[in-house]
């Protein structure tokens, strides 16, 4: 076992799915303690017993990211159980197409993924801040999107989507906060993923015609896999990356470079 990450706390929201579970396999395997905390309390369960079961120490929790009070009671037991976290990780999100927005309103849909995806990154970060700062520094990841660097193609979204906005917001804010931090030395970065092969995707990938016009508007010719995602958000948790903060790292296979 690598000892990249030895002796490292890492809190990882959306941890039981997607990118965020393949942050959680790659981070332990690299020698971190980690805590899966996710809105479905069966498949963060269900994942950090899979991590134990491979000898990586973790810790399931249930958490809702829109509630301050979820994350100090996840942060709470996850410092009883290891200690302060050094590596925060927020991966949980949403996006118009999921299954838990169908049957909302334009308002609902608007209000929910600004809420999970931009609001509930303010407050895991506000609320990590200070156990970091008393353990000496740490870092944080934010996930934030291609979609937060350029607009949706026409045939994916129109203008009044949520998503954009939100994971726009999530990469100002982390710049903002990088600058803040720095003399906590606390290091604060987000990485900007392309279109991965995950969960989170199915309602696009599922649609053979508007998969391929995903894969064209990425010059590598494919979508991502969630475990070279992950291996950049270990990077940018690692001491590796100790002189980067307030960065946005693009993960996109060329998409944005056309």
């Amino acid at each position: 076992m690598s000892e990249r990450l030895k002796g490292k706390v890492a809190f990882i929201t959306g941890g039981a799915s997607g990118i965020g579970e393949a942050a959680a396999f790659l981070f332990g395997e690299h020698g971190a303690k980690i805590i899966v905390a996710d809105i479905d309390e069966d498949a963060a369960l269900r994942t950090s017993n899979e991590l134990n079961s491979s000898g990586i120490d973790s810790l399931g929790v249930q958490l809702d990211v829109t509630r301050d009070v979820d994350i100090k009671n996840a942060f709470s037991r996850t410092n009883e159980k290891y200690g302060p976290i050094s590596i925060l990780v927020n991966s949980a999100g949403l996006n118009p197409r999921l299954p838990s927005l169908e049957n909302k309103s334009s308002e609902e849909i608007w209000d929910r993924i600004i809420d999970v995806n931009l609001k509930g990154t303010y407050l895991t970060c506000k609320n990590v801040v200070q156990q970091m700062e008393e353990n000496g520094g740490g870092s944080i990841v934010n996930l934030s999107s291609i979609m937060g660097e350029v607009a949706y193609h026409s045939s994916m979204s129109n203008g009044f989507s949520a998503y954009n906005p939100s994971k726009g917001g999530v990469l100002l804010f982390t710049k903002n906060l990088a600058v803040d931090l720095a003399p906590k030395k606390i290091r604060v970065n987000c990485l900007n993923p392309g279109f991965a092969e995950t969960p989170f995707t199915e309602a696009l990938t599922s649609d053979t015609e508007l998969v391929k016009k995903i894969i064209d508007l990425h010059p590598i010719g494919r979508l991502a896999q969630p475990k070279e995602i992950a291996y950049c958000a270990l990077f940018l948790a690692s001491d590796e990356s100790s002189f980067v903060t307030g960065t946005s790292l693009l993960v996109d296979g060329g998409y944005t470079a056309q």
